[in-house]
This record gives structure tokens, C-alpha cells and sequence, in this order.
């Protein structure tokens, strides 16, 4: 009895953000449909992968993978909320502002590979393996610059193309890296299997588009669209960076400091908890266009994000709940007796989910009000105490450390921050009300 009760409520809460709910949830069907094949298809492969792998090799793979992450919004630039918003707003130059973005897009890429390269041989000038892994992995800068595509697809509430696309590529080489497995394959092809995905699934957008009635040959770059685009997502690409330092920088100190066993276990607990955070980007990104649209009648606006907020942490919560508990059965069920160190890391880390899910629930605040400089200054001060915190708690508490540091950095930037200014403030203590779970349930 209390699980339809459950789906009827929440049916009920989701019915109240916004008009063409029946378009939206088909949207959000498609995105999350998405997520949940790579959260299944992914984790199982993944989990194979590392089993295969052992903690130490796992660790050099994933600490390459959080190295090129760090770059990676060299070649976003910030751009995806930004090209959304002005191909919803300016649909009649919805080919200059696509063509324009291609371009930015692709020339932050070819930058983003170069510094890569350059700062590793900067600070692991020795380590043949992970130049060799980040070679391979920065390739994948080149492809996401076709990303473009999605956020194209986003505007007009059609993310299911984008999902056939990019899951093509998810199962085709999730089936090539169960065949290395069997092949027992060296480290540097899982690497290649990486980019790989990311070249084909770029490759599938194109055909995607194009079979939608698109025409790339269509798009036209603009250096006055460029100015205009730059202007606008300068504090994104910043916020970004900040964002990259904070997700990513713990791995790349325990590398350093703790060596890439410490990196295997900690990656192996990220994996998981991680694997959830599909769920706030899906549900956020396709009710968005509605809360946004509803900008000017400030009840409606308001109400729609207090009904977010309230059903990212209850949403949450019961994620964070069950795997926190489940920990040491989790991890030793899917990755062997070997990994038993990553599960209090799981326990401590599948936490920080309660701050990522209200901070993405933010995004349509942020882009509404053109808060993005005020956004900046959240993801910066996150990650000054991430780095500040990962420095003392590494060298003492190892992996562990690590994922205090991010849980701690996680609620600096995503809530407390908003606490300091007059024009977050609202969206603060609509956050600190959705952190009481019971309240979600007695309005």
C-alpha cells in the first residue's frame, strides 16, 4: 500500500512545476532511460573492468580519467545552459548561435589537449604510463566539441535523439571492453576504449541530427556571436574550472600523495555513489524551460523551485540512507575482498549526493536571475576549502579523507555560499527548508 501512495505523491508534486507536463516527463523518461542504462550496462562493465584491472591498475586509469576532467570545461566553455537559453529565446538565428558554438567549442578542445599534456609532464615529468593514458584520453577533448548538438536537442525538449545516440556508442563499447577482458588486454586499451565511446557517440549525434531534419551544413560562425556567447558564460567556464577542481583534484592529490592503490579504492566508492547523479540532471534539465518560462510571475517561480528543492533531498536522502548503510556489502559484492578499504570511503561519499542534487536544482535560479558571477564565487569558495581540506585530510586519513573533503566542499557551494548574498539568500532558505524531509510531506 505505501508504494503507490509514494508514486502518487510524488506524481502529484512533479504535476505542480509547470504546464506541458506530458511532454516533460517524456523528456525526462528519455534522459533518465539514459542514465539508467549506463548506471546498469556501466557499473556492471565498470565493476568488471576493476575486478580485472586489481586496485592498482584501476587507480592509474582513473587517476588519467580525473586528470583530463579537469580540462574539460576548457573545451565546454560553459556554454551548454547559455546555448540553450539563447536558441530558446532567439530561434530565428538558431543556425549562427549552433555554427558559432561549434566553433568556440572546438577550438577550446585543441587547447584543452595541449595544457593537459603540458601540466602533466609539469608534475609527474617521470610517469611514462599516465602520459600515455592522458594522450589517449585527452583525444576525446576534439569529439565533445559536437555536444553542441545536444544542448540543440535540449532546447527543444527532444533529448530522446540524443539518447539513442550516445547510448549506441555506451553499449558498443561497453561490449568492446568486456572483449579486452576476455582478451586480457593492457591497461593503455581501456584508455583507448574511453575515447573511442566518446568519438563514436559524437560521430551519432551528427546522424541523429541530420536524420531529424537538421542541416550542419547550415550552421554559420559569427565573431560578434562570439563576443556576445563569451560575455555571457565567462563566469560558467570559471565556475566550471572550480567545479573540476573540487570533483576531480581529490583524486588527482591522492595519486600524488598516497600513490594509486589509494586512487583504485577511492575510485571504486565514487563509482557508486556517484552513479546516482543522473537523476538531478534529467529531472532538472528537462522542467527547466517551465521554470524558467515563469520568471515573471514570481509566486509560480517560486513555488516551482520549492517543490524542486523539496524532491531533490527527499530523493536524496533515501539514496544516501540505503547505500550508506548497505556499504560493505555493496562494495564486496561487486569488486571482491580486495576493495574492502573502499566502503567506509562509500559510506562517507554517497553523502555529498544530498548538496549535488540541490545545487543542480539551482541552475534554473542562477540562469533566471543572471546569477552566474554569484555562481563563480559558490564553486571557487568550494574549491579552496575542498583543496584546503584534502591537504590536511589525505596524509592522515587517506582516501577517507578525501571523501570528507568533497562531502564538506559539496555543502560550502551548493548551499552555505548562497547564505552570503542579499540575491541568493532566497534560494538559501528554500534550500535549508528542503533539507527537512517532513515538510515535503505534510504540505
Amino acid at each position: 500500500m505505501k508504494k503507490p501512495a509514494l508514486v502518487a505523491r510524488m506524481t502529484k508534486e512533479l504535476d505542480k512545476i509547470g504546464p506541458g507536463l506530458r511532454r516533460i516527463m517524456g523528456n525526462m523518461g528519455w534522459l533518465m532511460l539514459d542514465r539508467a542504462v549506463r548506471m546498469g550496462m556501466g557499473l556492471f562493465v565498470g565493476v568488471w573492468v576493476a575486478r580485472y584491472l586489481g586496485p592498482l591498475q584501476f587507480g592509474s586509469l582513473n587517476f588519467a580519467i580525473a586528470f583530463v576532467a579537469l580540462f574539460a570545461t576548457v573545451t565546454t566553455l560553459g556554454l551548454e545552459g547559455i546555448v540553450v537559453r539563447e536558441v530558446l529565446h532567439h530561434a530565428q538565428d538558431t543556425h549562427e548561435i549552433l555554427g558559432t558554438t561549434l566553433m568556440l567549442r572546438s577550438g577550446g578542445g585543441l587547447l584543452a589537449v595541449g595544457l593537459s599534456l603540458a601540466t602533466l609532464r609539469i608534475i609527474l615529468p617521470d610517469d611514462k604510463q599516465a602520459l600515455l593514458l592522458v594522450s589517449i584520453l585527452s583525444l576525446t577533448f576534439v569529439f565533445q566539441a559536437f555536444d553542441t548538438i545536444d544542448s540543440f536537442f535540449q532546447s527543444q525538449v527532444r533529448s530522446k535523439i540524443t539518447v539513442w545516440a550516445k547510448n549506441s556508442a555506451f553499449l558498443v563499447f561497453a561490449a568492446i571492453r568486456v572483449g579486452l577482458i576476455r582478451a586480457k588486454a593492457p591497461l593503455w586499451t581501456f584508455a583507448a576504449a574511453t575515447s573511442g565511446e566518446i568519438a563514436l557517440g559524437a560521430v551519432a549525434l551528427v546522424l541523429g541530427y541530420r536524420l531529424s531534419g537538421g542541416r550542419m551544413l547550415a550552421w554559420r560562425g559569427s565573431g560578434k556571436r562570439a563576443a556576445l556567447l563569451l560575455g555571457q558564460s565567462w563566469p560558467l567556464l570559471f565556475s566550471g574550472m572550480a567545479i573540476m577542481i573540487y570533483v576531480r583534484l581529490d583524486t588527482v592529490m591522492l595519486k600524488v600523495m598516497q600513490g594509486n592503490l589509494a586512487v583504485g579504492l577511492y575510485s571504486a566508492a565514487t563509482r557508486i555513489s556517484e552513479v546516482w547523479y543522473f537523476i538531478p540532471v534529467a529531472i532538472v534539465s528537462s522542467v527547466s524551460p517551465a521554470i524558467m518560462r515563469a520568471k515573471d510571475d514570481s509566486e509560480l517561480f517560486y513555488g516551482r523551485l520549492r517543490k524542486l528543492f523539496s524532491l531533490m533531498t527527499v530523493t536524496a536522502y533515501l539514496i544516501g540512507s540505503i547505500v550508506a548503510l548497505a556499504s560493505h556489502g555493496i562494495v564486496r559484492i561487486l569488486y571482491s575482498s580486495s576493495y574492502s578499504g573502499a566502503a567506509p570511503v562509500l559510506a562517507i561519499h554517497v553523502w555529498a549526493s544530498v548538496f549535488v542534487f540541490l545545487g543542480v536544482a539551482q541552475s534554473p535560479w542562477d540562469l533566471s536571475k543572471d546569477l552566474l558571477t554569484l555562481s563563480l564565487y559558490r564553486t571557487v569558495a568550494g574549491a579552496v576549502v575542498n583543496v584546503a581540506m584534502n591537504l590536511y585530510l589525505i596524509p592522515r586519513y587517506s582516501a577517507t579523507g578525501a571523501a570528507i573533503a568533497t562531502v564538506v566542499s559539496y555543502a560550502v557551494s551548493a548551499v552555505f555560499a548562497n547564505a552570503f548574498s542579499v540575491r541568493t539568500r532566497p534560494v538559501f532558505w528554500m534550500q535549508m527548508n528542503a533539507l527537512i524531509p517532513w515538510r515535503f510531506w505534510l504540505r
